[in-house]
């Protein structure tokens, strides 16, 4: 794996070489000496030193307290660039006696990261001695294509290393292009192709200062969702420290290829509706057993309308599963992607945190979220809030004065919308740190470019009455780089993920599932900056990404799983299997959190719930649909004859006159507001016995207030495999006091199978 000092200039090279590498090493007898680097405050250099270095040398030759003689091998490094200060060995008494100095800033310790997992698997609960890992040979044989932005095939996560052959099926190629060779691909990236055609008769001018003509990948997107749905394991992967551990794929032994279809043009990233449509339609033919869609349009249009919607209801024929993100849009009646032949992917987070620690002068200590990418320490620095100007105290645009705050760590006051302008504020002013209170508003990694964090503004109250108690405010001690695990309540819905109802058919409930959408580490595009710091930029070849981009992969990863373990299950037969297994319930043991509210979600929200691969592997009962049941779908939304022929690319068919609703592992009651109630809604559904062979389900009600539920039958017996029985489930609503009300449906036999469906009734 290229490590970050590979790919930054030779001075950043060397400064974050001594900031990350350990260097402990016993120089004397009374004291072990140890690596640190030294922030100073370049206002105070004597004139009499014509360069930084010269002034840091004197410096540390100055030290009294040291009992050996000042040599050359004291100064590791002098800075001048990203920071003004130095790197040398200390010890103890060195060190101090430093830090009394009037141009002493902050001290920042060598430190050793521990080795985590990148850990989505792992709360996913997947291990490699039990469970679906192993039964699906990690995804064995299966093909995933990723319509996405291209990947970058050299990265460690697309090594072949253990790789089972390409399948005989497959028909794809892997193209030559612009910096892209067939000689690339290999058994894990088996495909890839570019589509642009659509992009370039829009007037898009594919270029070498912003992508390239071919599969690479410019972004990194790509490569960072084919990674997580399938990427092999690469030992030692973080985001500058973060999250360091084993990076791995959902599903490492299933084989990639990617269609690229998004296209960088400078301001804004762009993909026409054709080369979706052409990459899509590539990736049917070339005998892909699942597509990942991580990208959607602005538009909510009606199926007919949709590219995405009528490309992948032709892969279901053919029986490819389809995979595709709800969308970040973070409000009700806002998913993407949501035709019901689609599993349509919402983002949750998970039980992993990237804080930064604070301790305050009264000893106080508090911790807040941050990607700060360097293990620093900031000690014994002023804190500094301007409490009698409200510009100041906001951090508001030009509002700080750099002789003010120079040297200090700045607290600013949560105005309403994100921090990114304060930070720019604040280093804008030569600031240290800063600490920012938020409730809502999470920065994205690259945004920490100075030392910061932002705390909950219960938090964030803490400081504000702490600095304005005293004169003498001080942060005692600032630290970042570290990665937090069993982070409570978790998972949540993150705050950007699009809610239901679907705006195109609200009586098809979506999004279908919840899956690991924030803070997600993957391979990205390895020559790319990620972040500016100062002077510099930084470069990585793992990045942490969020968005329901990040959460859709995850559920192509299980669906490769379970397709590896059933060859013969339909696409609607593995959503079922994933949906009715899903958990609505949080490591807390309550209801799902919603992210922004930090209220209980809803169905509308989570669908049916997060899922949980190893419990998809045998659902017990399953709600399979065939592409017929689709077309009486279509038939009863009112179509005409030339928008359901434009769906179902066929000038015939036939629909039932008393044609049935679709036959859903959830249910959705669509109330008018002026409806009059009692209302009753009537449900038929059929289910499949895929678990023991004699099971004797019994039908578990839980019913919310408003709402009355029955099963006609209440047990359904099964003698064998593949035997099918239907029921009728009837919902009466007596009022709806809320949006929405939801119960559930749960099917439980004797071999503690629960096969559970959402009931939720929504008022439109």
């Amino acid at each position: 794996m290229k490590t970050v000092k590979e790919l930054l200039s030779h001075h950043f090279c060397l400064w974050l070489l001594a900031l990350l590498v350990a260097n402990n090493t016993t120089m004397s007898t009374s004291e072990e000496y140890q690596t640190y680097i030294i922030h100073m405050d370049q206002s105070y250099k004597p004139a009499s030193f014509s360069t930084h270095e010269s002034w840091h040398r004197s410096t540390l030759a100055s030290l009294s307290s040291s009992d050996t003689i000042y040599d050359e091998k004291t100064l590791l490094y002098s800075y001048n660039h990203a920071m003004h200060g130095f790197s040398a060995r200390l010890t103890p008494s060195q060190l101090s006696e430093l830090e009394k100095l009037q141009a002493h800033r902050a001290t920042y310790p060598e430190s050793y990261g521990k080795l985590f997992t990148t850990h989505t698997p792992k709360f996913l609960g997947l291990k490699h001695s039990s469970g679906i890992w192993p039964t699906a040979s990690y995804g064995k044989d299966v093909i995933i294509g990723m319509i996405d932005t291209g990947i970058w095939p050299e990265s460690n996560s697309f090594n072949d290393k253990g790789m089972s052959s390409i399948p005989g099926r497959w028909k794809g190629i892997c193209e030559n292009g612009t910096a892209f060779s067939p000689s690339l691909c290999n058994l894990k990236l088996i495909g890839a192709r570019s589509f642009s055609k659509g992009y370039q008769a829009g007037g898009g001018n594919i270029s070498t200062e912003f992508d390239y003509d071919s599969p690479r990948d410019c972004t990194g997107h790509g490569t960072h969702t084919s990674s997580t749905a399938a990427g092999s394991n690469v030992v030692g992967a973080g985001h500058f420290g973060y999250a360091m551990g084993t990076a791995q794929g959902i599903a490492p032994g299933a084989h990639l290829a990617m269609y690229k279809v998004l296209w960088a043009g400078g301001e804004s990233d762009k993909s026409a509706a054709s080369d979706v449509l052409a990459g899509m339609d590539q990736a049917i033919a070339d005998g892909v057993d699942i597509i990942s869609i991580s990208l959607g349009f602005d538009e909510h249009t009606p199926y007919f309308n949709d590219v995405i919607a009528i490309a992948s209801l032709s892969a279901i024929e053919k029986g490819i599963i389809v995979v595709c993100a709800a969308g970040n849009d973070g409000a009700s009646n806002s998913t993407h992607n949501g035709a019901p032949w689609i599993i349509t992917v919402g983002a949750g987070t998970v039980d992993r945190s990237f804080v930064g620690r604070l301790t305050l002068g009264n000893g106080l200590t508090i911790e807040g979220t941050s990607y700060f990418p360097l293990s620093i320490l900031i000690r014994n620095a002023p804190l500094y809030y301007g409490e009698n100007n409200i510009s100041k105290a906001t951090c508001a645009f030009s509002s700080l004065d750099p002789t003010e705050v120079s040297g200090k760590v700045v607290l600013c006051d949560y105005t309403g919308s994100d921090n990114s302008g304060q930070m720019e504020e604040v280093q804008r002013a030569g600031a240290l740190g800063g600490i920012f209170s938020n409730d809502k508003f999470i920065l994205e990694p690259e945004i920490y470019s100075m030392p910061a964090l932002i705390l909950q503004s219960r938090d964030g109250s803490l400081v504000k009455n702490y600095v304005m108690s005293t004169n003498s405010s001080m942060v005692k001690e600032m630290k970042f780089v570290i990665t937090k695990l069993g982070i409570k309540p978790a998972p949540q819905v993150t705050d950007f993920s699009s809610r239901g109802p679907d705006p195109v058919n609200p009586g098809v409930l979506k999004p279908d599932i919840l899956a690991p959408g924030q803070d997600v580490l993957a391979a990205v595009r390895a020559d790319k900056p990620e972040m500016d710091m100062g002077m510099y930029t930084l470069a990585t070849d793992y990045a942490i990404y969020s968005g329901t981009s990040m959460a859709a992969p995850h559920v192509a990863g299980v669906t490769a799983l379970l397709k590896a373990v059933h060859q013969d299950w339909s696409p609607a037969a593995i959503r079922s299997a994933i949906m009715t297994t899903a958990s609505s319930i949080d490591n807390t043991y309550s209801t799902i959190t919603d992210q922004a509210t930090e209220l209980p979600a809803t169905p509308l929200e989570f669908g049916a719930g997060h899922i949980n691969p190893n419990k998809a592997m045998d659902p017990g009962l399953i709600y399979d649909i065939h592409f017929q049941d689709y077309v009486e779908f279509l038939c009863g939304l009112g179509y005409n004859n030339k928008q359901i022929s434009a769906v179902i690319r066929r000038s015939q068919w036939s629909c039932r006159d008393n044609a049935s609703d679709l036959n859903y592992p959830s249910f959705v009651v669509v109330v008018p507001k002026a409806s009059i109630y009692p209302l009753v809604m009537n449900f038929t559904r059929v289910v499949t016995n895929i678990g023991d062979d004699d099971s004797i389900y019994q039908a578990v009600l839980d019913v919310p207030s408003g709402m009355r539920i029955q099963t006609e039958p209440n047990t359904l017996s099964f003698t064998g495999k593949g035997q099918q029985q239907g029921f009728t489930l009837s919902v009466e609503i007596s009022e709806i006091d809320a949006s929405v009300t939801y119960g559930y449906l749960k099917w439980v036999d004797q071999h503690n199978h629960v096969v559970s469906s959402p009931i939720v009734a929504i008022t439109v």
